[in-house]
């Protein structure tokens, strides 16, 4: 008997895989390895041999071709497993509101935390279908364990029917996605796959295949410090030239909270340190390079500004590159978006093609080597305690996993 992508979804989402920013270990937290250690069990015992956890926290597994054609390519199935450390992942209790009549959603174990239409838009389409959701005092997880459970869900029917035609199928699931670290330990030659997709996204029908291009800029401070009961005419206090740095930056624009669709932004994201020293940490983020590069000068720009009131002290400007916009890759394997967007079609939807105002582990994928756009898997509200999911937006990515697999083999 088939196991429900629901029935996989509400087990996987109890188990805690929150990944942690701070960690230098891979991956970042041992519990990722819980999850991981299930899914191969459970890939054994759909019949897929060869599923294993490396010592990183990666579950890679195989599903043999069964078609005759020798020229399909290897196709990468790919979900994290990890949770965002921005809301606690432990003692998730998923809630399904069965036909949910379109009121609403009012999560028990904390009744502030209310699921309205007016704010989450995506939901008029769900009026009779049945909504998951945490208890209120969690994220649900939806943000990747949908995803998770959907390819679990496709493997385990495409072993089970021979009728479906296929070439070679890689299964990857991740660790440490919402921590800018899934594929840092992932072995691509061990993986072995032409083309890959990533299940992460969120409004059914939808296909993204454009991501921000992303840097992290460290400003490192260094003040001037002196004893506080001698300090006039000495003391330069780096943690008030950050202030001021911070205060500089625009109000109406530049930031996530003021920008939307193509626009970039400024983001910082920690502060830390004292009257010697401080270190403020941003991300910048663009859908071109040039874009990145002209908000980093801006940035340069504004410190140097504020530097120019305190004669003796300095500052130092380190730029990460962190990810770059997928479609530079994409653009030059069009079958890899063409077909998804016919196995959505398939699905009796509408594709949309999206751009994320972000990223995810197929925009590293793509530059590695792996051309891999990100195909929704129904998730909504992220890294909140009013995420969401339906049934049904699940069991459709499901029929989309399948029929994406059949048309790369008829396509052969």
């Amino acid at each position: 008997m088939q196991t429900s992508v629901t029935e996989r979804f509400l087990r996987y989402v109890q188990i805690d895989t929150q990944s942690d920013p701070h960690s230098t270990t891979n991956p970042s937290t041992e519990k990722q390895k819980n999850l991981g250690r299930l899914l191969v069990q459970e890939l054994h015992e759909i019949g897929i041999s060869d599923a294993e956890l490396d010592e990183y926290g990666y579950v890679y597994a195989t599903i043999p071709a069964n078609t005759d054609k020798p020229n399909v390519p290897v196709l990468c199935l790919c979900a994290h497993m990890d949770t965002s450390p921005d809301v606690t992942g432990e003692g998730v209790q998923p809630l399904i509101h069965h036909g949910w009549d379109g009121s609403d959603i009012v999560l028990p174990d904390d009744p502030t935390q209310i699921i309205r239409r007016a704010d989450h838009p995506d939901l008029n389409d769900q009026i009779g279908n049945d909504i998951i959701t945490a208890s209120g005092t969690t994220l649900l997880g939806a943000d990747n364990k949908a995803g998770v459970a959907e390819i679990m869900a496709a493997a385990e029917l495409i072993m089970k029917e021979p009728v479906i035609k296929h070439g070679k199928i890689r299964l990857l699931f991740t660790p440490d996605e919402e921590v800018g670290r899934g594929t840092e330990k992932v072995d691509l030659e061990k993986l072995g796959a032409d083309f890959g997709y990533t299940i992460d996204g969120e409004m059914r029908g939808t296909l993204e295949d454009e991501t921000f291009s992303a840097d992290a800029v460290r400003i490192t401070i260094r003040g001037v410090s002196t004893h506080p009961g001698f300090a006039k005419g000495k003391l330069e206090n780096a943690l008030k030239i950050a202030a001021d740095l911070l205060a500089a930056l625009p109000k109406d624009s530049l930031s996530p909270e003021t920008t939307e669709g193509y626009e970039g932004f400024i983001h910082p994201g920690h502060l830390e340190g004292n009257q010697d020293q401080a270190v403020v940490d941003f991300i910048i983020r663009d859908f071109s390079v040039s874009g990145l590069h002209q908000k980093e000068q801006y940035l340069q720009d504004l410190l140097n500004t504020v530097l120019a009131s305190y004669p003796n002290s300095s500052a130092t400007f380190d730029v990460k590159e962190q990810y770059r916009n997928m479609k530079e890759v994409l653009d030059q394997h069009p079958p890899v978006v063409e077909n998804a967007l016919e196995a959505i079609r398939r699905s009796e939807l509408t594709p949309e093609r999206r751009s994320i105002r972000g990223g995810t582990d197929g925009s590293r994928l793509s530059f590695m080597g792996l051309p891999c756009p990100n195909i929704f898997a129904g998730e909504h509200a992220f890294h909140s305690r009013l995420e969401w999911v339906s049934v049904q937006d699940m069991g459709k990515a499901v029929e989309v996993i399948v029929n994406l697999c059949q048309v790369w083999e008829e396509k052969a």
